[in-house]
C-alpha cells in the first residue's frame, strides 16, 4: 500500500519484462493505479481504460449490457475487459485476441483476467483470427498498438469490410486510434470516407488524452 500511496508522487516501477513482440514492457503504480505501459506509451488502464470507457459511454453502458458476443482485438493488460465485467457487468460472451502470450501471462498474474469466467482469450494475430472465424458479433473493439505505432493492416479496405461482415444489425465497431501526425489525422479521414453511408454510420471523438482518436462506427 505505501508503494500506492508513493504513486501519486511519482511513478513506481514494480515489474519489467522485455518480450520479443511488445519489447519492453512494464507494470507501475501511478496516481494510485496498477497500470501496464510499454516503452512510450500507456497498454492498459490509466488513460487507455479512460479512453475506451469514453468510447463505451458513447454508445451507451446499457447498450452493451444487453449485447450477446463481444470481440476485443488487441488484448494487452486487459483494461477494456475489466471495464465491461466489472463497471457494465457485462455477462455476454467476451473473446479476447492478443498475439503476444507473455503480455497475457502479466495480464493474468498483476490484474487477474483469467479470472472473469465469460472471456476466451485466444493467442492469434488480429488480422488472422479476423479472416478465419465464423462468428458474428455485437460489439468488436480494435486496440491493437505496438508501442506507438498501429500495424497498417487494421486501415486496409479489405479489412474493414472483413470487420463490417462480422458485425450483427446495429453492431458497432469502437476503434481506438493514436493521432500523432498530420499524416495520421488524414489516415483516419481516409478511412472513414470508405465506409458506405447507406451501411454504416461513423463518428469520431476526437483528442482523447491528447493524442488518441476513437472511431465510432455502427451498421445500420
Amino acid at each position: 500500500m505505501f508503494k500506492k500511496w508513493l504513486s501519486y508522487f511519482v511513478p513506481i516501477l514494480i515489474y519489467e519484462k522485455k518480450s520479443a513482440l511488445s519489447k519492453n514492457l512494464e507494470i507501475t503504480w501511478n496516481n494510485g493505479e496498477l497500470v501496464l505501459d510499454s516503452k512510450n506509451t500507456n497498454y492498459s488502464y490509466g488513460s487507455l481504460q479512460r479512453i475506451l470507457r469514453i468510447g463505451l459511454t458513447h454508445i451507451g453502458f446499457q447498450n452493451v449490457f444487453k449485447m450477446e458476443n463481444i470481440l476485443v482485438l488487441g488484448v494487452a493488460g486487459g483494461s477494456v475487459i475489466k471495464t465491461l465485467a466489472n463497471e457494465i457487468k457485462y455477462s455476454g460472451r467476451i473473446t479476447g485476441v492478443e498475439i503476444d502470450p507473455e503480455i497475457i501471462a502479466m495480464a493474468n498474474k498483476y490484474f487477474h483476467l483469467d479470472q472473469i469466467p465469460n472471456l476466451q482469450i485466444v493467442i492469434d494475430d488480429a488480422f488472422e483470427f479476423v479472416l478465419k472465424t465464423k462468428e458474428k458479433y455485437d460489439l468488436i473493439i480494435i486496440d491493437i498498438f505496438q508501442d506507438t505505432t498501429m500495424p497498417n493492416f487494421l486501415f486496409e479496405k479489405f479489412f474493414a469490410n472483413r470487420l463490417g461482415m462480422l458485425l450483427n444489425d446495429k453492431g458497432f465497431l469502437l476503434f481506438n486510434t493514436m493521432t500523432l501526425t498530420e499524416s495520421h489525422n488524414l489516415r483516419n479521414e481516409k478511412y472513414i470516407s470508405e465506409f458506405d453511408s447507406s451501411q454504416f454510420k461513423v463518428e469520431k471523438i476526437p483528442r482523447l488524452e491528447a493524442h488518441n482518436e476513437l472511431l465510432v462506427i455502427q451498421k445500420t
